[in-house]
């Protein structure tokens, strides 16, 4: 699959996330939740967000679909120009935006115009001033060279077939002294071929991921430097199955609570760090 079909994909998937309702679920009981925003909240907090920043940005900001915090080990500045590649509903923009404050600058790139939309209409309902929010491809971003001093990304550059053109294109719009922070994901074990083949499997966030090494090898080839892994810990079960195509994964293909979760213990979730120094561009 070419990634402009990954990508009209994805743009479908993720506007359902947008529009999605309290439905009861079709999963096997145990992993059933009637409210998604509770299951949202309680992802968060088990992926390194505090009480104080879950309820700290816009209701609708939290979808539950990332699956690490970018900005809790980024060391943002006061005065910082941030940018989130996927920045979905906005809320990692939102608490890069309080820590970078009213000197500085938060701008979110996504692909999906339904998010785009979600997160300037959470922007105007917190009054946020100093965020910005683009419709736009991480593997072409709309930003200048050399502008940004922090990039992060939540569970989203997985979604490209194109992983070392999104690095190539971070490492471009940072400052000379920029900076990296992405949460993603990354496969222990190889998928099974009905997830690694489907088209659902790209939009929960699963087909996309790659073996580790190769991840890290991106970044390399990008030119960044000091790579290193903050937090590496198993992925959340709970955040493979908060869409609905997820969801259908599991129902076309029928698949058993020890079937779910042996998918969910192949990935691993990692927050990874790299500079791009002076020495990067020599």
């Amino acid at each position: 699959m070419n990634n402009k079909q990954i990508q009209k994909n994805v743009k479908s998937g993720y506007a359902a996330i947008v529009k999605r309702n309290t439905k009861k679920s079709f999963l096997p009981k145990i992993f059933q939740c009637c409210d998604p925003k509770e299951m949202a909240s309680s992802i968060g907090k088990k992926i390194g967000y505090s009480e104080e920043e879950l309820k700290n940005v816009p209701e609708d900001a939290n979808l539950g679909i990332g699956c690490g915090n970018p900005t809790s080990l980024a060391s943002i500045k006061k005065g910082e120009t941030i940018l989130d590649l996927g920045s979905g509903a906005g809320f990692d923009c939102f608490l890069a935006s309080r820590e970078t404050g009213e000197t500085g600058k938060v701008i979110g790139v996504d692909i999906t115009p339904e998010m785009v939309a979600q997160a300037r209409k959470n922007a105007e309902k917190g009054n946020y001033k100093n965020i910005e929010f683009k419709v736009g491809e991480i593997e072409n971003l709309p930003v200048e060279s050399n502008s940004i001093d922090l990039v992060i990304s939540n569970c989203v550059i997985n979604l490209s077939n194109q992983k070392e053109q999104v690095f190539k294109e971070a490492f471009r719009v940072a400052k000379s002294t920029g900076r990296i922070m992405i949460s993603d994901i990354v496969l222990l074990n190889d998928l099974p071929d009905y997830v690694k083949n489907s088209v659902e499997g790209h939009i929960a966030c699963l087909a996309g991921a790659v073996r580790m090494e190769d991840y890290l090898n991106a970044i390399t080839k990008a030119g960044f430097t000091e790579i290193s892994i903050d937090k590496q810990s198993s992925f959340p079960i709970e955040l493979m199955l908060n869409d609905p195509i997820a969801e259908k994964i599991v129902r076309e293909n029928n698949l058993s609570e020890k079937e779910i979760t042996d998918i969910a213990n192949s990935i691993a979730s990692v927050s990874i760090r790299a500079k791009k120094s002076e020495t990067s561009l020599l």
